[in-house]
């Protein structure tokens, strides 16, 4: 059941960040950043990338994925190809894992210690579901604020 639930959750929102992406009418707005706001959405988006691809590519699902944390906050001009692209391969990336996923492997410890204890599977994904929508709706008051759309 809460494979079921995360698979729709993560499908919808991943989908609505392509979207809120896409929606950027000049692909230097990604980029900007404005006042205290020091992240721009280009940058969330790479940050929402890395942060899927490691916790569920790398470390539930074995993909090989090394992540750069440093670089999602970082890099800046990625075009808004690229990083559609990388939103797909994050999304493919979580549904394998998901789908992989058994009722027992929700219930057990999470592989790694993320937040100095131990977690459910089921319990840390969850989190990275919330992580996912938080970022989610700052890129979409971000798009509003900086291009007026």
């Amino acid at each position: 059941m809460l494979n079921d639930i995360l698979t729709n959750l993560y499908e919808r929102d991943l989908n609505k960040l392509k979207t809120e992406i896409d929606m950027f009418p000049d692909e230097a707005d990604l980029w900007k950043t404005k006042g205290d706001i020091t992240n721009s959405a280009g940058n969330l988006c790479l940050h929402l990338i890395g942060n899927l691809r490691h916790f569920f590519g790398a470390v539930l699902g074995g993909t090989g994925y090394v992540r750069d944390r440093d670089s999602e906050f970082s890099t800046g001009g990625v075009s808004k190809t690229e990083l559609l692209a990388g939103v797909d391969t994050a999304l493919a990336d979580v549904l394998a894992t998901l789908a992989g996923l058994t009722d027992d492997d929700f219930a057990n410890t999470y592989p790694i210690e993320v937040f100095d204890r131990p977690l459910t599977t089921g319990a840390f994904l969850t989190h990275l579901a919330t992580h996912l929508n938080y970022h989610l709706g700052q890129i979409n008051y971000h798009r509003r604020m900086t291009s007026g759309s």
